[in-house]
């Protein structure tokens, strides 16, 4: 593995660079947390823009070095988080893209990259959680259309999505991880309803999706019928790969304005919390470098992620868990006050080690793939 830019690479790096450089003074304000329609329209606008510069592309034909760069030179510049387009651009794009027709790609990839739909993930399920393998959500075949009914919970971005990535069961008597399709589905088709959930940070980044009866047609179906768990670990190994990219870049940030803040406010005199920072930092490049290597090994591996990520993701969600704690400890009393920096992102924290796959299922695919234990079920 190489670690330096390819010149094409160092390339890129500085003309993006120089791009965001000139256009990110000229942003509007960002709307408030809270209001997810106008983060849609703001999402979306951020998104025309990378596409019109010819920086949207990067998702989708770019390798995945160059993908990395776009997202560590992205959030080094401050520039707009992906938000509401995270499961398009970084879940169903990229699986569409390796594993749909020709068609599909035609029909879904183009108005991801431009801005103009926003896909949401219809994984989980009250009784099912992280364990995929358990969900009950049927779709029965009826003609050219799948009948799909049952229900999914902490549905992202499911309040303002076009389209929702849709893992359900086509064989009820098939073993748990056979028998599941996936499906792209309409969010605005008869049967479908919404209801979103409030989390402790005050957002409604999630909902409950009820489906009743609702019908989508089976040319919507990405990959072969009952092939979903394999298709559904293609989504899921870009999700653990790659996606997160941005935010260790972020996190080694809020790290440097700890120490700032700490050195103001006198808390840098304490020497275990100096260590718990040096300890941080270790830890955050360290999780820098393991990315890099899952990338390489992508590259060498056809393009998409492999089991690396879930030690990836078993590792980092600690690591954000003890960074905002750590800023609790930086702030003192303040830590209790809404409007004080962190506090907001620390309450988020909390949810790292259930969101994309509990750290349980991540131990259980690491032991399984990676160390060839036996299976516990």
């Amino acid at each position: 593995m190489d670690l330096c830019d390819t010149p094409e690479e160092a390339e890129f790096r500085a003309r993006l660079r120089e791009w965001l450089h000139e256009v990110l003074p000229g942003l509007p304000p960002k709307p408030d947390p809270a209001d997810w329609p106008g983060r849609r329209a703001y999402d979306l606008g951020w998104q025309r823009t990378l596409y019109d510069a010819g920086y949207a592309d990067v998702h989708r034909n770019a390798s995945p070095a160059l993908r990395m760069i776009f997202l560590e030179e992205s959030e080094k510049a401050g520039a707009p988080y992906v938000g509401a387009n995270f499961v398009g651009l970084l879940h169903a794009g990229p699986t569409i893209a390796a594993e749909g027709t020709d068609a599909q790609r035609a029909r879904w990839l183009p108005p991801i990259l431009r801005g103009e739909e926003v896909w949401c993930q219809g994984f989980s399920e009250p009784d099912a959680g992280s364990d995929l393998a358990a969900l009950r959500t049927r779709a029965r075949r009826d003609g050219d259309d799948y009948v799909v009914t049952g229900g999914k919970i902490w549905t992202s971005h499911a309040e303002v999505a076009d389209w929702c990535e849709l893992l359900v069961r086509t064989d009820p008597d098939a073993p748990r991880h056979h028998g599941i399709t996936w499906l792209a589905m309409p969010m605005d088709a008869e049967g479908v309803t919404v209801r979103p959930l409030r989390t402790l940070a005050g957002s409604a980044e999630f909902a409950e999706v009820f489906l009743d009866e609702v019908r989508v047609p089976a040319a919507n179906r990405v990959g072969a019928e009952n092939d979903g768990w394999r298709v559904t670990m293609v989504t899921l190994s870009f999700e653990r790969g790659t996606a997160f990219v941005g935010e260790v870049v972020a996190c080694r940030r809020t790290l440097r304005q700890l120490a700032c803040g700490a050195r103001e406010n006198g808390r840098w005199d304490d020497p275990a919390l100096r260590r718990r920072l040096g300890r941080l930092d270790a830890e955050f490049r360290a999780l820098w470098r393991l990315t890099q290597w899952n990338v390489s090994a992508a590259m060498a591996g056809g393009g998409v992620p492999g089991v690396g990520g879930s030690v990836f993701k078993l590792r980092y969600s600690a690591a954000r868990q003890e960074l905002y704690d750590t800023a609790a400890d930086v702030l003192g009393p303040d830590a209790l006050d809404l409007d004080r920096p962190w506090v907001l992102d620390r309450l988020s924290s909390l949810s790292y080690t259930i969101a994309a796959g509990t750290s349980q299922i991540q131990r259980n695919i690491v032991a399984e793939r990676m160390l060839g234990l036996p299976k516990g079920r």
